[in-house]
């Protein structure tokens, strides 16, 4: 079978100057608004926003509306995808439908609480009330566990006279195989 690859780019776009779909379905109850901060926070983004090219250069997005809503002010990843309107309909339709008709394996999900710690309220009653769903025993709270070690790493601040300086520098590094972080302080 042939499957296309309709992603043209990564790249790292003002989350503000994404233009939400016109007809993003979904809504995002504030526990889920939570959970998403919370996990930012803890771990950072680990997934890019889809969007696709409007003839005047803009980017609309198709998956990553609420990354973009809780984060308007950061430069997020996006992948950049050589979508028509319809068929970007079509995957805003069907993304998260097809995620969520996964099932959950119970004991699976049970070793993987054993593998991480939080102490997130949102993220907490995410996680138990996925739990509960899956028929699983919630994650618990591990008392006198050891603090999960920091791996030492070697870091660079560097103060940059501007925003887009700061950008040249990010993708300066990144392109060199750095792994770098835009911070405004």
């Amino acid at each position: 079978m042939f499957i296309r690859d309709r992603i043209v780019e990564l790249r790292r776009v003002r989350a503000a100057d994404l233009i939400p779909h016109p007809l993003n379905w979904r809504v995002h109850p504030r526990r889920q608004q939570d959970a998403l901060r919370a996990i930012l926070a803890e771990v950072g983004f680990a997934d890019a926003l889809l969007a696709r090219e409007l003839p005047d250069g803009r980017l609309q997005l198709i998956d990553g509306h609420l990354r973009a809503e809780t984060t308007p002010d950061l430069h997020v990843p996006v992948l950049v995808l050589d979508v028509t309107e319809a068929e970007a309909a079509k995957l805003l339709a069907s993304l998260d439908p097809l995620a969520a008709l996964a099932e959950a394996d119970a004991e699976k999900l049970e070793e993987l609480f054993q593998e991480f710690q939080t102490a997130n309220p949102a993220l907490t009653a995410m996680l138990a009330d996925l739990a509960e769903e899956a028929g699983a025993a919630p994650p618990t709270a591990r008392e006198n566990a050891p603090e999960p070690a920091i791996p030492e790493t070697w870091q660079v601040v560097v103060h940059c006279p501007d925003e887009s300086a700061q950008h040249a520098l990010y993708d300066r590094l990144t392109g060199e195989g750095y792994r770098c972080r835009v911070l405004a302080m």
